[in-house]
Order: structure tokens, then C-alpha cells, then sequence
């Protein structure tokens, strides 16, 4: 069983049949085409981390006024988007579980009803954490380079659309992919939004390493001794790389499964790229994991705030 109710109805593109499939794993060779048999303990453990530690994020950023501002408003936001992939996750799991064991006995009727209902919540979740990466990603950018103007740009009223907006557009963006989940013109709208949150991503956060190592080189210049300043551009490539590794790793390889559905639906090679749709469904989940760790833990007034929410010092 799958676990990620919209999208496992990606999981194979719609004008293969189930012959051409079978065929086609057949002639990919073999054993490496049965893709990876992932046991739902796993899904429901990291869907489990995952709730809890955006759930700690939400409360501490809640908790401490300090932390009311437009950048960890959109953490925030970012948060609750991944943890409502987890609890959605958890909800499909357990209503599978119940039908399975009869536990649960309703018409087929409703069942597609709650079922779309699922989808439409992982979808928009899907779509808003995306969307979140990206505001994050242009309000550091902000941050950094109009830095005396920030305040001005980056009103309260401004984040309150920003997010808004964000949270509409998901809205309506995964009601239309679930009702027209098998056009390829949705599919391609969906891969040409994360190829923009990308290449975004990508442009925003080379330019602000290239200002730290301009900034390395006067100091440089100027004699003075560069050690701190070194280790601090050295801590900044770092924490740039593991931001674009860890997006293009976590969601890289659905998106490169739906333009294989789109370019190649029934090559035998896209078709065996097709029996591992479960593992990018983990590496999904894994990224609601770690987007705390990258986004949200490392700031030392956050984590103090943790600490008083995890010992309940209200």
C-alpha cells in the first residue's frame, strides 16, 4: 500500500497498461525493476518525527514574541505546511488500516469522498512547503543584500499576503491537480513550478555566498587577519550547500519520476525508474524531517525557546 494518497496516483502514467508495464520490467532486467519494498512502520515513524518537531517549531515561534517576525513567519508557515504532509500521511494510514481490517466499514462513496479529501491536503501541503522554501530563500536574500531597508520592504502586511497568497494558490493549485491528475499539461505545470523554485533558489543563494566570499576578499586586502572571517564563509558554504542538496535530493527525484511519466511512459527503463515511486515518497517525508533542522533549529533564540516549551516553562 502507498502511503502518500495523491501522490501515488502518480505513481505510473496513465496510457500504460499493465501489460506494457510488465513487459517492459521484464525486458529492464529484472530483479533491479522490482523497485523497494518500504514497510509502512517506516512511513508512520518519520511522519511521527516529522509532526513533532514542526509542532515544537510552531509553539516556540508562537511562544516568544521575540520570534514575531516576517522570517519566522514564513518558518513558521513552512512548519505547519510539512507537518500537515505528516499528519495527512498519518490520517491516510490509519484510515487504510481500519478499511483493511474492517474496523472501518463505510459505502465506496465516501470512501473516495475522504479520499480526495487526503489528497487535496497532501497536495496543498506539498505545494505550500515548496512555495514557503522559495519565500524563505528570497526574504534572506532581502535580508542580506537591502539589509537598512528590510523593515520597509518586508512589511507585516506584506508577509501577511505573502503568505496568504501562498496558502490560496496551494489551495487551488492541488484541487485542480487532483481533479485533472492525468493531463500532461497539469504534470508539466506542476514540474516547471519546482524547476522556478529551483533554479530560484539556486540563483538567490550562489549570489549571497558570492557577496560573503567578496566580502572575505577585502578584508583580505586589507591585512587584516582573516581566520573568524574565513571560518565564517567557509560555515556559510556549508550551510548553502546542504540547503540545495538537501532540496534537490529530497525532491528531485518525484520530479524527475513525473517527466518521465510526461517524455517516456513506456520505455522499459522509465518504467523501472517508475517501481521505486515509494522511495521518493520517503525522501518527501524525510524533507519535512529535516527543514526544521535546516531552517528553524539553528537559530539559537528559537532553540532557547524549545527548551522552555519542552519543559513546559510557560
Amino acid at each position: 500500500m502507498s502511503t502518500l494518497a495523491p501522490l501515488r496516483l502518480l505513481r505510473e502514467p496513465s496510457n500504460a497498461s499493465e501489460g506494457n508495464q510488465s513487459n517492459a520490467t521484464v525486458g529492464a532486467g529484472g530483479g533491479w525493476c522490482q523497485g523497494l519494498d518500504i514497510p509502512n512502520e517506516l512511513f508512520l515513524a518519520l511522519g511521527l518525527v516529522s509532526l513533532v518537531e514542526n509542532l515544537l517549531v510552531v509553539a516556540a515561534i508562537l511562544k516568544n514574541r521575540n520570534l514575531h517576525s516576517p522570517t519566522y513567519y514564513f518558518i513558521c508557515c513552512l512548519a505547519v505546511s510539512d507537518m500537515l504532509v505528516s499528519i495527512s500521511n498519518l490520517a491516510e494510514m490509519l484510515f487504510m488500516l481500519l478499511l483493511e481490517h474492517g474496523v472501518l466499514v463505510m459505502r465506496p462513496s465516501i470512501v473516495r469522498h475522504m479520499d480526495s479529501v487526503i489528497d487535496m491536503l497532501i497536495c496543498s501541503s506539498v505545494v505550500s512547503s515548496l512555495s514557503f522554501l522559495g519565500v524563505i530563500a528570497v526574504d534572506r536574500y532581502i535580508t542580506i543584500f537591502y539589509a537598512l531597508r528590510y523593515h520597509s520592504i518586508m512589511t507585516l502586511q506584506r508577509a501577511v499576503v505573502t503568505m496568504a497568497s501562498v496558502w490560496l494558490a496551494s489551495t487551488v493549485s492541488s484541487t485542480v491537480l487532483i481533479t485533472y491528475y492525468r493531463s500532461n499539461t497539469i504534470l508539466l505545470c506542476l514540474i516547471s513550478f519546482f524547476l522556478f523554485m529551483l533554479v530560484l533558489m539556486l540563483v538567490l543563494y550562489i549570489h549571497m555566498f558570492a557577496l560573503a566570499r567578496h566580502h572575505l576578499h577585502s578584508i583580505s586586502s586589507q591585512q587584516k587577519p582573516p581566520t573568524a572571517h574565513r571560518g565564517g564563509s567557509l560555515k556559510g558554504a556549508v550551510t548553502l550547500t546542504i540547503l540545495l542538496g538537501v532540496f534537490f535530493i529530497c525532491w528531485g527525484p518525484f520530479f524527475f519520476h513525473l517527466i518521465l511519466i510526461v517524455t517516456c511512459p513506456t520505455n522499459p527503463f522509465c518504467t523501472c525508474f517508475f517501481s521505486y515511486f515509494n522511495l521518493f515518497l520517503i525522501l518527501i517525508i524525510c524533507n519535512s524531517v529535516i527543514d526544521p533542522l535546516i531552517y528553524a533549529f539553528r537559530s539559537q533564540e528559537l532553540r532557547r525557546t524549545l527548551r522552555e516549551v519542552v519543559t513546559c516553562s510557560w
